[in-house]
């Protein structure tokens, strides 16, 4: 599916989800068959390679989903590896500044906006022939770059960052959000409604996207209410733990009746 990124900057609403566990060759196609658009593969938590995204995003070819990888940090050889194993977009954890964000956009886009190296004909484009002028311009136009606003300096410089040509989602981490906050796990803090609205409204004055990891149903909603529209429904053992708890808590209440 292409589109992922034009349709997050338009505000269009996207969901998907992150896989931190699971990377079967079943895993892209049940994802997609639920209703997700995009699959976020972890790499900053989990310890998962790039042998294993590289098989996860050859899977994911003809299939109706983008894969994209969450880096373990800024640096070139991370963006630019992701990239050319296959990977349609990269999200980028604990982005502070505009000139990491300036840095970000280099790297994962080809001359002459950025300075992303060039090798044609490998897994990112499908190993196939072609003109390279056209395989530069559809790689600049279509893969998504998220920029994770999660620590009190992300936040502190949060204009910079937005205003950066080739950053095209903010993705609040509301976890780490509220640890450099100063205020762990309190999603209800008004400092946590304050730097999201801030994040938000700065988001859509520069056309970009907005993502956010959501937890269960009720956070997907909320998540839709402050203003994102690229949503993470949730993750791989979180979404397996919650479908397995429901069963057999029905199971356990039809027990005692």
């Amino acid at each position: 599916m292409s589109g992922i990124r034009q349709r997050a900057m338009a505000g269009e609403p996207i969901y998907g989800a992150m896989v931190f566990e699971f990377f079967s060759s079943g895993v892209p196609e049940i994802f997609a068959n639920a209703g997700c658009e995009y699959l976020i593969y972890d790499m900053e938590h989990n310890g998962a390679g790039f042998e294993t995204l590289k098989s996860q995003a050859a899977i994911c070819r003809g299939q109706p989903i983008v894969p994209m990888a969450r880096v373990p940090a800024s640096a070139y050889h991370f963006l630019a590896r992701a990239l050319d194993i296959g990977m349609r977009g990269v999200m980028v954890p604990m982005v502070e500044s505009g000139e990491q964000a300036r840095a970000i956009a280099e790297a994962t886009r080809y001359p002459p906006v950025g300075r992303r190296g060039a090798a044609f004909g490998f897994a990112h484009d499908g190993y196939s022939g072609g003109a390279p002028a056209d395989k530069i311009a559809a790689a600049n136009s279509e893969i998504t770059v998220i920029a994770q606003i999660e620590t009190e300096r992300g936040l502190e410089n949060v204009e910079e960052i937005a205003a950066v040509d080739g950053i095209d989602v903010l993705w609040v981490g509301q976890f780490d959000l509220t640890n450099f906050l100063g205020i762990p796990g309190d999603f209800d803090h008004p400092a946590f409604h304050d730097a999201v609205a801030w994040t938000v409204t700065t988001a859509r004055k520069n056309g970009k996207g907005l993502g956010f990891l959501a937890t269960d149903e009720s956070w997907a909603a909320r998540a839709r209410e402050m203003g994102f529209n690229m949503v993470a429904v949730g993750t791989d053992q979180g979404l397996l733990m919650r479908g397995v708890a429901s069963v057999i808590d029905a199971a356990r209440q039809a027990d005692r009746k």
